[in-house]
């Protein structure tokens, strides 16, 4: 199976929380200001459905940040 089969077998929530995961990766505890950023974006834009797609990022990533401010 090559890595492209393997990526298109992933569900919604798994990319979403991919997604919160590489923004906690790149950003720390700062993401939930590129994920602000990026809803703002696509708001001016018009890309309702992006729109939405981030603030599901942004309730995952606020999850990563309560489960890594609990284990400290």
């Amino acid at each position: 199976m090559s890595t492209d089969d393997r990526r298109l077998k992933l569900t919604r929530e798994q990319e979403i929380w991919g997604m919160a995961l590489q923004v906690e990766r790149l950003h720390g505890a700062n993401g939930w200001l590129h994920i602000a950023s990026e809803q703002d974006r696509l708001l001016k834009l018009g890309e309702f459905d992006g729109v939405a797609l981030w603030r599901e990022v942004g309730q995952c990533f606020e999850k990563l940040q309560k489960q890594s401010s609990s284990t400290q």
